[in-house]
């Protein structure tokens, strides 16, 4: 009995893709201190909400991919295709999770974030999982949805989601994700392709996406060097170190432009962006910690 219960946690688990979810709670945590540079209950209460909506919205995408995810090699083995558990269990999972989310959103939080959570659960769900089946480019509308969470945070503390100093941070989260999700191409492609997914690699040869790929992670690296001018950052110390970080993330990435770029190139640059973002963010909490008095 306990080991069947281990089972179905670590299943749910994988359904919720709380790895992916994690960050996504860990953003919104993170537009909640650019507002209120303090760590209080509520911080807590709306990264809670926002992590079971996300959670529940991955959940709900596992039942809605669950024919591609049979198809293709990483996601085969996945609780739906692999028969660990129906999908008829994991719709009512997703829902419940979906509606638990939400309703600490609306009635412990506020109604802006409510609407913004709504908001990138129709996006992601409705909107961009069946447009990335048929558009090659999905991923640029599909990455509003990243951009999201740290705005609900922001709003959860009482700021308004046109500031532009969480506009600023919503621009960082939204930009990271299209060269995230293109060395994913690069890395996994032929695996797209074949569960019928149009793939960038059908346009562009690995070279040129290896390059488009860069210049999304320079505009990357250029936004995470002028947040400071919108007040994300306000401590000297915290600009010299955003400019460093920036500088260092394109310095590894130089690589990408190459002609001919191997697999385990595309794997330490998808290594590479993902510290660099966890790093921007880490900079910017201590600077709203502990050096905005300074």
């Amino acid at each position: 009995m306990h080991a069947k219960i281990i089972s179905y946690v670590r299943i749910f688990i994988e359904l919720g893709k709380v790895r992916i979810t994690l960050f996504v709670a860990v953003s919104t945590a993170f537009g909640y201190l650019v507002k209120s540079s303090s760590l209080n209950i509520d911080i807590w209460i709306s990264t809670i909400g926002v992590f079971l909506l996300a959670s529940g919205s991955s959940a709900l995408n596992h039942f809605q991919e669950r024919k591609t995810d049979a198809l293709m090699e990483r996601t085969k083995l996945r609780p739906i295709p692999s028969g660990k558990i129906s999908g008829e269990e994991a719709l009512i999972f997703s829902l419940i999770l979906i509606i638990a989310g939400l309703l600490i959103l609306l009635i412990v939080v506020n109604v802006i974030a409510f609407v913004l959570g709504l908001t990138a659960l129709f996006w992601y769900n409705s909107f961009y999982t069946p447009l990335k089946r048929k558009f090659a480019l999905a991923v640029v509308p599909g990455s509003l949805i990243g951009a999201i969470p740290p705005v609900i945070g922001f709003a959860a503390a009482g700021g308004n989601p046109l500031d532009p100093e969480i506009l600023a941070v919503a621009a960082f989260f939204f930009i990271w994700q299209i060269p995230h999700f293109w060395l994913l191409v690069l890395i996994y492609g032929q695996e797209y392709e074949e569960a019928g997914f149009p793939s960038l690699s059908r346009i562009f040869n690995s070279a040129q996406l290896s390059r488009i790929t860069f210049i999304w992670i320079l505009a990357l690296s250029f936004n995470s060097v002028l947040m400071p001018l919108f007040n994300v950052a306000k401590n000297p110390i915290s600009w010299i170190l955003l400019f460093a970080l920036g500088i260092i993330q394109v310095i590894f990435s130089i690589g990408l432009l190459k002609d001919n770029v191997d697999k385990a190139l595309y794997m330490k640059s998808f290594f590479y962006i993902n510290i660099f973002i966890l790093a921007v963010v880490f900079v910017i909490s201590i600077d709203k910690l502990l050096l905005t008095e300074f």
